[in-house]
């Protein structure tokens, strides 16, 4: 099968098209053709080699990107739960390690990693959603707020941010939302109630429309302790990243970072998002396509900035 990946780390000059052997399906797998695999932050920093150290205890390489895909269920896997059939339309999300992820014509993931892709979308729609989606869901199930409460959401503009709005909006959550003076529509239109515009003061700005402060706080453009005065006391934070706060705690606001990867078996949780995506309560956004083998343009659109929608590679 054709995948793209890296033998070194560097630029996006190094995304190479290689050849792998095809994957068999393990026990209790569904191998995906893969039709669409997006390409996220994540992926730039496997690239880029700020997780170098990291992947090279897998081995000498090739090091496979991509953590969501869509396309058709290639092949399944002894005792694997599932009621699906080979051919069916799905869309998974992927944990790479070492010549394994996304960024392939083919792959193996659990049963519990993939679900039948949204009726009516493409593939390269569907493929937006698996981990940006679950990022969204352990989000805001992390931050645990009770229907009515306020949520403000930073980066809201990104593929994340706007999944944060839409599910926060469903959990019947109050959004605040921020955004440059270009994207205020953009963000206003996924469903926030207040627009504050972006910036490192943005903190200022949610206090000037919920004075008390919020309640619960999703930092998707990783401020860090810039978002602290936005948050009321005893209030929650959700970080992308690692990021556990300051050192000492600001009244009692505590901060939760979370990651995706102990989501990629919430068969229930992907399947809910694939419903309320039917239901017309998430919108999928793509910002634009590319053969497989155009990676590293994509990859370096994404570095430059300002995308919104994710840029999906199609095989």
């Amino acid at each position: 099968m054709r995948a793209v990946g890296v033998f070194e780390f560097g630029g996006s000059e190094v995304l190479r098209v290689i050849n792998l052997p095809d994957p068999e399906p393990g026990a209790g797998e569904v191998v995906v053709r893969v039709h669409a695999a997006t390409v996220n932050p994540t992926d730039i920093m496997t690239r880029n080699g700020a997780r170098a150290e990291l992947l090279r205890a897998d081995g000498d390489g090739p090091y496979l990107m991509g953590m969501e895909a869509a396309g058709e269920v290639a092949a399944i896997g002894e005792s694997a739960d599932t009621d699906l059939r080979r051919g069916d339309r799905v869309m998974a999300i992927v944990v790479p390690k070492g010549a394994y992820g996304a960024y392939a014509e083919l792959v193996a993931v659990p049963a519990e990693s993939v679900v039948r892709s949204p009726a009516g979308v493409t593939d390269a729609e569907a493929a937006t959603l698996p981990m940006n989606g679950l990022t969204a869901r352990m989000a805001l199930d992390t931050l645990h707020l009770k229907r009515g409460s306020v949520v403000a959401i930073t980066g809201a503009a990104g593929t994340l941010g706007g999944y944060l709005i839409q599910l926060a909006r469903a959990d019947g959550l109050t959004v605040v939302a921020d955004a440059s003076q270009a994207d205020e529509g953009l963000v206003k239109g996924l469903g926030a109630d207040f627009v504050v515009r972006r910036g490192d003061d943005v903190a200022r700005r949610i206090r000037q429309v919920i004075v008390s402060g919020v309640d619960g706080l999703a930092d998707a453009a990783l401020l860090g302790d810039k978002v602290i005065p936005a948050v009321r006391d005893g209030g929650k934070v959700v970080t992308l990243r690692g990021y556990r706060g300051p050192e000492v705690p600001v009244r009692e606001i505590t901060f939760h970072p979370i990651l995706v990867r102990n989501y990629f078996k919430e068969h229930e949780k992907l399947d809910r998002l694939r419903q309320q995506v039917e239901a017309g309560q998430v919108t999928l956004r793509v910002a634009r396509t590319f053969p497989a083998q155009d990676a590293a343009l994509a990859h370096r659109l994404l570095e430059a900035g300002g995308v919104r929608g994710r840029l999906v590679l199609e095989f």
